[in-house]
């Protein structure tokens, strides 16, 4: 018994003396680095994602604030007259004053009493960047009715 261990461990030893290898350590090694790829992308989701998600809520809340300064801007002429009516040009200039004010990008329409406000950015990513997306792209559009529309 202690000869055929003696001669399984000299065999072992010569077999790495001459350079031969043990591929069970590179399967090893190659399911190690799928698993941790697949762990940061999992995690990234979770993370960025979050992120992403309170980045779009942020650009909703601006765009829907913005719409209705927009939707505020009425046309004093016409109220003297006693109508309501949305001056778009000032629609318009009131909406993207108060975007800038709040540091987001977008853009404003005006269609009668209707002020559309879409917010657009991204979210840089954390986690996400190991698997090559550095950023989220964020969009929300609101839409806010003067007082002179019926709902």
């Amino acid at each position: 018994m202690l000869t055929r261990l003696r001669l399984r461990a000299t065999a072992w030893i010569a077999g790495h003396r001459k350079g031969a290898r043990d591929e069970r350590g590179d399967a090893v090694i190659a399911y190690a680095i799928i698993f941790s790829l697949v762990f940061f992308a999992t995690a990234g989701l979770v993370i960025d994602g979050g992120y992403a998600l309170g980045a779009k809520r942020e650009a909703m809340n601006d765009a829907e604030q913005a719409a209705r300064v927009g939707a505020d801007a009425l046309n004093t002429g016409a109220l003297r007259d006693g109508q309501t009516v949305v001056d778009s040009g000032r629609a318009v200039t009131a909406a993207q004053a108060y975007l800038n004010s709040v540091g987001a990008n977008g853009t404003v329409s005006v269609h009668g009493g209707q002020v559309t406000v879409t917010v657009t950015g991204h979210q840089d990513t954390t986690l996400l960047k190991v698997v090559m997306i550095n950023a989220i792209p964020i969009k929300a559009t609101a839409t806010a009715l003067s007082i002179d529309q019926d709902d």
